[in-house]
């Protein structure tokens, strides 16, 4: 497939996302390469930080764990170096929360979206994040008390056999 199909469907992913979509984008491998040498190619360092930022969202929304993780590591020594405005905090703070949920880490994605409304409350993209996460939490807890009272009910199984015998 060529790059500008791969590039078309990636933004056709992030329109969707926007719209309501419950989906949050995925980016495969040959942007995040074409991200890299953006970054290695870049003239001024402001380009190099805009570049950056780009390999950041790239990072965070691709289907490799390892990507994932470095994309996290790269936002969170970008939030600890330089000041940076609100509405650069709130877009590494936003990314941090994808990168997270990525992640599973859904308690942790909470936080940098509860940070990310902090900055800017009426933030649609981190309203549909913060719906996201909020779901998969809530999801994850139904099946966590199903799963324990299987256990439970194991449990008990089990103790009335043993009573039985006896």
């Amino acid at each position: 497939m060529a790059m500008d199909a791969k590039i078309g469907r990636f933004f056709d992913a992030v329109g969707s996302f926007f719209s309501g979509g419950e989906n949050i984008p995925w980016c495969d491998r040959d942007v995040i390469a074409g991200c890299e040498r953006e970054v290695a190619e870049a003239a001024t360092e402001e380009h190099e930080k805009q570049s950056i930022m780009r390999l950041s969202w790239a990072l965070v929304h691709s289907r490799n764990q390892d990507d994932v993780l470095r994309g996290i590591g790269m936002l969170q020594a970008s939030l600890l170096g330089a000041t940076t405005s609100p509405l650069q905090a709130r877009e590494k703070l936003y990314l941090l929360a994808v990168g997270h949920y990525r992640n599973g880490d859904y308690p942790r994605s909470r936080q940098f979206v509860d940070q990310c409304l902090e900055i800017q409350p009426d933030c649609r993209q981190t309203l549909a994040l913060k719906k996201i996460v909020e779901d998969k939490i809530a999801k994850d807890g139904v099946i966590g008390i199903g799963i324990a009272t299987t256990a439970i009910g194991v449990l008990i199984g089990i103790a009335a056999a043993v009573a039985r015998k006896n």
